[in-house]
């Protein structure tokens, strides 16, 4: 039976109407074969453009419609609802007339091909069939990757919502970047004293399993079934028994850097990683130990009164089902030995943003102390210089985010610890959005009497004992040389290495500086492409730590949202594939990025629908040409091409 379509042609104020002749493109499509009735309209997503469609469905007695707008993955939800009360909403289609026609096309071009698109796409629906979703069930857990405050802000959100959640730490405590802070901008206030208290709620938590020093290292399934296998590395410390009295410490004769400290500081073998440590149990370092391979020391086992050390604890695989999973991987920064032109790693003065940061903290390596690295003494001029490798083509092209808040913070401190101190900071622009950081930024500068340089520092080179920072002042024009104590750079924000492991596992996309790319930069900032997927904090981009706390709770109400359903409605338009013409050559199964292709006993290919979205890698591959989408046919493409050429 053929179809009675509507075409609906959106203005979308002067988006496309100021490019495409929408009007005309109106009136001709009207006489188009299958066309029933067309019209336009200034705003067809807005309530009375689309009660317009419902108005002219009834009236017309249409039952297939073609919305002429912007992309679909703008509306294209907003009008198959609206179609969906009078017929499958899979008859419903949209033309793109603006990304692909207004936007890139001078007006007459632009309206020209606008004909040629809304042709393919009523070509299209000629085709299409009445297409049911698909159901899957929702195991209600969650698996949260990354124990920093991301990690630990959205799995206290979903365990308070009564769902239980699986949080994976690689390191030993949890806490991440965060404990390593001294104070937080703007405010100041100790970074322990916000953070302890949540990172004991998540131990305490009857809804939280926490995982800490293990990784998730393989990840199958599909939204709301989830299979992940963690594995949980062997502590050779019993959790149960130990009182984290010391004595092992005290004994232990292998000593290393402390990453905690940023290797400015030595650990023992057998560690804690900082005082607040949650779990708040001994770890000991294999690699370091003397006494497991082989068995060569035993010192730490001798001196446990309470017998917590096992040196036989092996490795565990503990495999968990879950229907969603939040990564909140963290950050890293830039590798400093890429920034020669700044002399890190030459010259012990020369040190990062989070080096000085520790020396700030009473826990770090000085006890609060600001010293030069190289004498221990205490400096009377101290460089900070901005973008560090950040907003650099060599480097990282883009803004690092937080560094000018933190860079302004570490100025503060270091003249409140040395009163009689100077300290220089060099940007390229303060970029310092909130409504408390500009106020912050202003104190700085005029209270604290911080000098402001506003210029790129082009060389630092060592003359005697002092550090020579040369750059110019780009206000004035003239040439600045500070002869320095130490410099302290801020460096770029990346994401962690492993995150690129992590999204490998998930089938989802890195991109620039290993931060994991969102579904959509504006309305989907917390999802992957992949359903079920979300992301928060530093793993997604840089950000603060109030910005990353919102999204930690932003993607953990995307979880209970899903939680809130028992089964899940998932899109039907995914690959079919014809098994009776099936050679079983397996192609399809290898180039499927979501593992939705699998290998049936008889040897052909099925495709997985509740894996499937619906992206046509495998109907591309298929060299026997047996992988269709649905509502993709082959026949329906050829007739498309046929009216576009």
């Amino acid at each position: 039976m053929a179809k009675r379509i509507g075409i609906f042609v959106c203005h979308c104020g002067i988006n496309i109407a100021g490019v495409v002749d929408v009007e005309r493109v109106a009136k001709e499509m009207a006489s188009y074969p299958g066309v029933a009735f067309s019209t336009t309209y200034q705003y067809m997503c807005s309530e009375p453009g689309q009660n317009l469609i419902r108005q002219k469905i009834e009236e017309e007695n249409l039952d297939a419609v073609v919305i002429a707008a912007c992309s679909p993955s703008m509306h294209e939800e907003t009008f198959r609802n609206v179609c969906g009360e009078y017929f499958n909403p899979h008859m419903c289609e949209m033309a793109n007339i603006r990304e692909q026609c207004s936007w890139v096309h001078d007006s007459e071009e632009a309206t020209e091909k606008a004909f040629k698109v809304l042709k393919a796409t009523v070509e299209k629906l000629r085709g299409n069939e009445d297409l049911e979703p698909i159901f899957v069930p929702v195991e209600k857990r969650c698996l949260v990757i990354g124990g920093g405050i991301a990690g630990i802000q959205a799995a206290l959100d979903i365990a308070d919502a009564g769902h239980e959640v699986i949080l994976v730490e690689k390191e030993p405590s949890i806490g991440g970047r965060m404990a390593q802070l001294s104070e937080t901008f703007p405010t100041l206030d100790c970074s322990q004293c916000i953070l302890t208290p949540k990172m004991v709620a998540v131990a305490r938590h009857p809804n939280i399993k926490l995982m800490a020093y293990s990784e998730v290292i393989d990840i199958s399934g599909y939204v709301g079934n989830f299979n992940v296998k963690i594995l949980k590395k062997p502590r050779y410390v019993d959790e149960d028994k130990c009182t984290v009295c010391g004595d092992c410490e005290d004994v232990c004769p292998a000593i290393v850097p402390n990453e905690f400290d940023m290797s400015k500081k030595a650990r023992k073998a057998i560690y804690i990683p900082f005082p607040q440590a949650v779990p708040s149990t001994y770890t000991i370092d294999r690699e370091a130990c003397l006494g497991l391979a082989p068995l060569a020391c035993a010192q730490c086992k001798e001196a446990c009164e309470a017998d917590a050390i096992n040196y036989d604890m092996q490795p565990e695989i503990v495999e968990e089902k879950v229907g969603a999973i939040i990564v909140a991987t963290g950050y890293d920064l830039y590798d400093k030995e890429r920034l020669v032109e700044y002399g890190y790693g030459e010259d012990d003065d020369i040190i990062t943003s989070l080096e000085f940061e520790r020396m700030l903290s009473a826990s770090g390596p000085t006890g609060g102390k600001i010293i030069k690295p190289s004498t221990g003494e205490e400096p009377k001029k101290v460089v900070f210089i901005q973008c560090a490798g950040s907003r650099d083509r060599k480097h990282m092209p883009y803004c690092s985010s937080i560094c000018c808040m933190y860079t302004a913070k570490h100025a503060m401190l270091y003249k409140h610890a040395v009163h009689d101190g100077e300290a220089y900071i060099f940007y390229i622009d303060i970029r310092a959005t909130g409504k408390d950081y500009e106020e912050f930024i202003a104190r700085v500068m005029e209270e604290e009497r911080i000098n402001y340089i506003r210029g790129k520092v082009a060389k630092i080179y060592r003359e005697g004992d002092k550090i020579v920072v040369w750059g110019v002042d780009t206000l004035t024009g003239k040439k600045v040389e500070i002869k320095a104590d130490m410099v302290v750079l801020a460096m770029a924000v990346i994401g962690r290495e492993e995150t690129r492991d992590i999204a490998k596992l998930l089938k989802v996309a890195v991109g620039e500086g290993n931060f994991l790319k969102e579904s959509h930069p504006k309305l989907k900032p917390v999802e992957a492409l992949s359903r079920g997927i979300y992301f928060a904090g530093c793993a997604q981009g840089p950000k603060d730590i109030p910005a990353t706390v919102a999204q930690a709770s932003a993607a953990a109400s995307k979880v209970l949202a899903m939680f809130s359903r028992d089964k899940l409605e998932k899109d039907p338009m995914v690959a079919v594939v014809d098994e009776e013409h099936c050679s079983g050559c397996g192609i399809c199964i290898s180039v499927c990025p979501y593992g939705a292709m699998q290998r049936q006993p008889n040897g052909k290919a099925k495709c997985i629908e509740a894996l499937c979205e619906g992206c046509g890698t495998c109907a591309a591959a298929c060299p026997s040409n047996n992988i269709e989408m649905k509502n993709y046919s082959d026949s329906q493409i050829k007739r498309m091409v046929e009216v576009v050429i």
